[in-house]
């Protein structure tokens, strides 16, 4: 079996899948030794460890060659977030997301969002773009690749709900494999969502949203918790190099 149809086997069972959202290859490996079944990149991590902020500020190839270490060096599936693409025209896009497939990832997120300006691409040109993205695919012999569409609807509208059910149906039928609603929160639209949507949905961990349990008893299917653990991480080793420095004594770097 390869690493899409595993992928994409890890969406279809009863099990919700927790991906491990790794910013570099060492995250990567750390979270492949505690047991994750798959690993998702975090465009904010990556960003983050390299010192920019997160949007698309990172020159394209150096992105893909930490997605690539990656994918080389752990032997689970690997799913890429490339944002909205990296690009400005269809065309851009697609020769980004097909040179990500082509370095060994078993899927993609890529989301709605406008880079250089606030809003949604129009509903009508992030399908056209889904479809074309999976002909490409197709074509290139990348069969159950796994199309994640995010949509930002949460993140940019003040009532995104029947908007979210809209465009969450359109991108299935436009050649999503998945949608992931970063922001969705509430308990009751959740369900709606889940029950209305053909395809596995994604959710994004939160302050208040973390139970899996209770996210498998609702319908979610795959769980993020994205730039969350890098976050953490980058604190700790703040908190740890200002008391170093105030206390004049290394000792909070052995205790357990």
């Amino acid at each position: 079996m390869s690493k899409i149809q595993e992928f994409h086997q890890l969406h279809t069972g009863k099990e919700l899948l927790i991906l491990g959202n790794a910013w570099d290859l060492l995250s990567a490996l750390l979270l492949e030794e505690a047991g994750f079944k798959a690993i998702g990149t975090t465009s904010w991590g990556i960003a983050n460890s390299l010192g920019y902020a997160d949007g698309e500020l990172i020159d394209f190839d150096r992105h893909l060659s930490i997605i690539k270490a990656i994918s080389d060096n752990v032997k689970i599936p690997v799913s890429a977030d490339i944002e909205a693409g990296y690009g400005s025209d269809q065309k851009t896009i697609l020769e980004n997301v097909l040179r990500t497939a082509d370095i060994g990832v078993a899927g993609i997120n890529i989301e709605d969002s406008l880079k250089k300006q606030k809003g949604l691409r129009s509903l009508k040109e992030h399908c056209h773009l889904l479809e074309a993205m999976r002909m490409m695919l197709d074509n290139r012999g990348y069969h159950d690749f796994y199309i994640n569409a995010r949509t930002d609807t949460y993140f940019q509208m003040l009532e995104p709900f029947s908007e979210t059910i809209e465009r969450a149906k359109f991108y299935v039928e436009s050649g999503a494999s998945g949608i992931f609603i970063p922001g969705l929160v509430d308990e009751e639209e959740i369900k709606e969502i889940t029950s209305n949507i053909d395809a596995p949905i994604n959710l994004l961990s939160l302050p208040g949203l973390t139970d899996c349990h209770k996210l498998k008893e609702i319908g979610v299917k795959r769980f993020s918790f994205g730039n969350a653990l890098s976050d953490k991480i980058i604190a700790y080793l703040k908190m740890n190099a200002s008391q170093i420095l105030k206390e004049q004594n290394t000792a909070c770097l052995y205790e357990k």
